[in-house]
């Protein structure tokens, strides 16, 4: 969004935002809540999840410095359609309503950045769904460390270590599969010499052989 905007446009906007600071485990919005604010991570990492009638939850996906979310509420005014929290401490920069269509008034170019943000979210929907019908639990697992390793992670001389922060049951959640079975396809991939698992992390030592168990 702020690439579409000169420097100034751009600072004149980030005045006109607010910082809001979040604790590891603290809740921004809930499922059912009202909501007319979207808002940027600038630092830590959240989680957007729902919960089912029966009390499972489903993790949707890890948001990580410079993801936007919660944009809908502003275009389809209603319920928050998911729950957000913090997995570490967080610092997020929030926009309300008001500001973002104040700023959108002749201004084409903050419209389309917005409109490539729901975009890329609705790609992401789509695969996550086709992953679910197609695609089994390990290569499921796969893909999703390669996609935390590509947001979150850092190269290192022994492979590239990934902090993602989740509990293993966050993780399974991510997936869309039992803990136990996340866990069966994480220690298979450990006996190949593909990962090696750490404390809330991963170091993934062969990228090209979980890309092509990814597939």
């Amino acid at each position: 969004m702020f690439s579409a905007l000169d420097d100034e446009a751009a600072s004149a906007l980030r005045d006109a935002m607010q910082e809001v600071r979040l604790r590891r485990g603290e809740a921004l919005f809930h499922e059912g809540d009202a909501g007319d604010r979207l808002y940027v991570v600038v630092d830590g990492k959240l989680k957007m999840g729902r919960t089912s009638s029966d009390g499972r939850e489903n993790l949707l996906s890890v948001l990580g410095p410079g993801q936007m979310f919660g944009e809908l509420s502003l275009f389809d005014p209603g319920p928050r359609s998911s729950t957000v929290s913090a997995v570490t401490d967080a610092t997020l920069l929030a926009l309300g309503q008001e500001q973002l269509m104040d700023w959108l008034r002749g201004r084409p170019e903050v419209a389309r950045s917005l409109l490539l943000q729901l975009a890329s979210r609705l790609r992401h929907l789509n695969e996550a769904v086709a992953d679910l019908v197609f695609s089994d639990v390990p290569g499921r697992v796969s893909k999703a460390l390669l996609d935390l390793a590509r947001r979150f992670g850092k190269s290192a001389d022994d492979g590239i270590h990934v902090h993602h922060d989740l509990t293993q049951e966050e993780l399974a959640q991510l997936v869309g599969a039992s803990r136990e079975t996340v866990n069966k396809a994480l220690a298979d991939f450990v006996s190949r010499g593909w990962i090696r698992v750490e404390q809330r992390a991963v170091v993934i030592l062969d990228v090209e052989r979980l890309r092509h168990r990814a597939k």
